[in-house]
């Protein structure tokens, strides 16, 4: 039995002690009376065994706790930000010198193959066996500024002929500095080095923006086990006093001081009070299940929320809300990154649709021996120059349209993306206003408790020594049963949009301090 039962029924035993509507004793109704006091606690201790399993109580913070580290939404956020982390990890890769060995161990061919023959002026096919293998060992390193690539090479080949002449030759290239780029061209490194650092620094905050939505996801689940155990700690109640009610209806009818009709009335309330405390039981399941689930627990684990005590005063202030979330919030990096995506799109139509040169410029030495030694034995200095146009001559306007096509594109982003920072500014300010708000209407809400739970009990009394009626004792109830009901519901609001604005501007207002700072200590953690 719990406390709220107890309670009611030391009231009622003072009320109904052997005191008859007219003020005289009556030994005979107290007896009666006594049963049906021992009647409603075997009802109570029979409903109090629906959960005979071990109850873990968990507060909100403990929730949310366990749903950032545990949940499976928890780590499909880890994983995401691991997949931009090596994505840019392995930009930063390419932006080091680069060793790369290229080689070909073996390559043997025995064929005919077309030849002239000079004596007697005509092509012929003759037999050739040859025997190829060759090696190169090359470092590069990309040059942002200018788009080209610097690289020093080292390159060894050996081939040998057989049949009617056999001789073997080696081909040496012991050193050759090169360099090569596009002189007018698109100049990916340039862009690379704009987006890609932003591209992870938004993967970091978006990770902890993930976060907070998870414990925006917990606070819903959360809220909605504790109202359907709410729902199911009244529905007892209710059966307890139902039950309870209709006893004294049997007895006071006994003495006419209540109608028939009245009587049947309190019957049906105590069977529809049974029947509500298994409609609140089976939600009651379910909404565990919902949320162990989404904590990722054992499914069998039973919890009971603790509410949250009443939070303080705490006020935000919209401009500061504005400001944090423009320095945090993912979303406002997000629009950079899209913007600078789009313009780097803009440039490489563009230049890809006007005239273009590659410059290539390699210095070096090489040598060819018929041994290994030899092909290093003063080496010939080896000059490349190789200049190369590309000139778009008739094209029908295709480079055109995709040049124009990528600045109508820049042209619609620049205008979505203010549609979408008015949108999220909107947002935080409405939700900043709100939160602002729900002070006053928790303590409201609780103000409406405590008179409807007095009211509730002066009237269940009036009723129990007959100066209340039966309407007034139902409408009594079901104004207290509503206000246990607003009251959680402003708890669980005030407590929804804080989180929202935590995930909103990535800023803790009750410690004045932005969770950005909490990364490194997070994966430092993990």
């Amino acid at each position: 039995m719990n406390n709220k039962s107890k309670i009611w029924t030391d009231s009622f035993l003072e009320k109904i002690n052997g005191v008859t509507p007219d003020g005289k004793q009556n030994h005979k109704s107290v007896q009666k009376m006594k049963k049906l006091i021992v009647f409603t606690l075997a009802v109570l201790t029979a409903f109090g065994d629906i959960f005979a399993q071990p109850v873990q109580k968990i507060t909100l913070a403990q929730s949310i706790e366990a749903a950032t580290d545990s949940s499976l939404q928890a780590f499909i956020a880890q994983n995401t930000y691991l997949s931009s982390y090596w994505a840019y990890r392995s930009y930063k890769a390419g932006r080091l010198p680069s060793l790369n060995l290229q080689t070909n161990p073996l390559q043997f061919r025995r064929d005919f193959t077309k030849r002239y023959d000079s004596y007697e002026n005509i092509d012929v096919y003759r037999q050739q066996q040859s025997l190829y293998s060759s090696g190169n060992l090359a470092i590069r390193q990309n040059f942002d500024l200018t788009g080209g690539t610097f690289y020093i090479d080292s390159e060894l080949g050996y081939m040998r002929n057989f049949g009617e002449y056999n001789y073997s030759q080696f081909s040496s290239i012991p050193i050759r500095i090169g360099y090569s780029q596009s002189l007018f061209g698109f100049n990916s490194f340039k862009w690379d080095k704009k987006i890609e650092p932003l591209k992870y620094e938004r993967a970091k905050i978006q990770f902890l923006y993930s976060r907070e939505e998870i414990a925006e996801m917990t606070i819903q689940y959360f809220f909605a086990l504790a109202m359907a155990q709410m729902e199911y700690d009244m529905a007892q109640d209710n059966v307890a006093s139902s039950d309870t009610l209709y006893r004294i209806g049997q007895e006071r009818q006994k003495i006419a001081s209540i109608s028939n009709a009245d009587l049947l009335t309190l019957k049906l309330d105590a069977v529809n009070a049974r029947n509500s405390l298994k409609n609140a039981e089976i939600s009651l399941k379910r909404a565990m299940f919902d949320f162990v689930s989404f904590l990722n627990i054992d499914r069998e684990t039973l919890l009971k929320p603790e509410l949250p005590d009443k939070p303080d005063g705490l006020q935000i202030s919209p401009d500061v809300a504005l400001k944090c979330a423009r320095t945090n919030n993912p979303d406002f990096m997000g629009f950079t990154q899209e913007l600078q995506e789009a313009k780097r799109e803009v440039d490489r139509t563009t230049k890809s649709s006007n005239f273009d040169a590659n410059l290539s410029l390699s210095v070096g030495f090489n040598q060819v021996a018929s041994n290994f030694a030899g092909a290093y034995r003063k080496p010939l200095q080896q000059d490349v120059v190789s200049i190369g146009f590309s000139i778009p001559l008739i094209d029908w306007g295709e480079r055109k349209g995709k040049a124009n096509m990528a600045r109508n594109s820049l042209n619609v982003t620049k205008i979505s993306i203010q549609q979408k920072e008015q949108k999220l500014e909107q947002d935080i300010v409405m939700t900043v206003n709100d939160f602002n708000i729900q002070h006053d209407l928790i303590n409201s809400a609780e103000e409406a408790l405590n008179i409807a739970t007095m009211a509730y009990n002066i009237t269940k009394e009036r009723f129990i020594i007959g100066k209340a009626d039966l309407n007034s004792m139902t409408l009594s109830l079901n104004r207290q049963n509503s206000a246990q009901r607003n009251y959680l519901s402003a708890l669980r609001d005030y407590w929804q949009n804080y989180y929202k604005l935590r995930k909103l501007t990535l800023f803790d207002f009750a410690t004045q301090e932005a969770l950005s700072e909490q990364f490194e200590k997070i994966w430092k953690i993990k």
